[in-house]
């Protein structure tokens, strides 16, 4: 009798640990994901999917619609084979990064002290010379729908790449760029959104596309003037205008240091 009990509480136990198991793998399994398709067009779908298959499913249930009920039944089961499609662009960059990097996966995204000198000499190079730029260094949200609305480098930081970039005539001075820990992602990206700040009503579209972003997402950008060759950073949807170096070297340090 004892040994029975003994086998009961074990596959009890056994029970336990394999629910355990499954709940922590969909979990990290989920977790990742949303990590990696936040801030992504692909996301925008998956949601506007779920979104309408959860309404069509109340319909049909107040309805009483039987066979609108069943086919949509079958939409988890399809949307596991649509999400290998939708996504397939997302899902073949990230297997290449880790197939080509597996640390990747575990490394820590950091600005480090190097980064923010080149960005601040980029900045006054251009301010001296009234070259527009516009500079958005993403935080903790990944940007990767701005990304992809660019042309790609993953170059590093460099104050002479970023100056020529953003000099008037090359095929990528027009648009942001985006720093991403110690690289440039990509440049030319388009900001759809500017801000509707009454206070921004006088700046030009650069400004306006900075504080967007800003409003957005926790990124930081870099705004030189080329009518006045002020340097300005944006942060949280606010503006600090005409900053001079030791400012600039402070607000990145505090923010981007970590």
């Amino acid at each position: 009798m004892a040994n029975g009990l003994f086998h009961q509480i074990l596959n009890l136990i056994l029970v336990f640990f394999r629910v355990g198991v499954q709940i922590a793998l969909l979990t990290a399994f989920f977790y990742f994901l949303f990590t990696f398709l936040r801030g992504t067009r692909a996301a925008i779908i998956l949601v506007g999917v779920m979104l309408t298959t959860i309404a069509g499913w109340a319909f049909a249930t107040i309805f009483q619609l039987v066979v609108l009920q069943t086919l949509l039944s079958y939409v988890p089961t399809l949307l596991a084979f649509a999400l290998v499609i939708i996504f397939q662009p997302e899902l073949r960059r990230v297997f290449a990064e880790i197939g080509s990097n597996p640390q990747k996966l575990f490394r820590e995204r950091k600005t480090d002290v190097e980064t923010i000198d080149a960005l601040i000499e980029a900045a006054f190079y251009m301010r001296e010379r009234y070259i527009g730029a516009l500079i958005v260094i993403e935080g903790e949200i990944p940007l990767r729908s701005l990304a992809e609305s660019g042309q790609e480098l993953n170059a590093p930081v460099n104050s002479k790449l970023l100056s020529t970039i953003f000099y008037k005539g090359t095929p990528l001075h027009d648009g942001a760029v985006l720093i991403r820990g110690d690289t440039i992602v990509a440049a030319a990206c388009y900001i759809p959104k500017l801000t509707e700040n009454e206070v921004a009503s006088e700046l030009g579209t650069r400004h306006r596309a900075g504080l967007g972003i800003t409003e957005e997402s926790d990124a930081i950008c870099i705004i030189v003037s080329e009518e006045t060759g002020t340097v300005s950073i944006a942060r949280h949807g606010r503006l600090v205008r005409d900053v001079e170096r030791s400012r600039l070297q402070r607000h990145l340090t505090n923010y981007l240091i970590k």
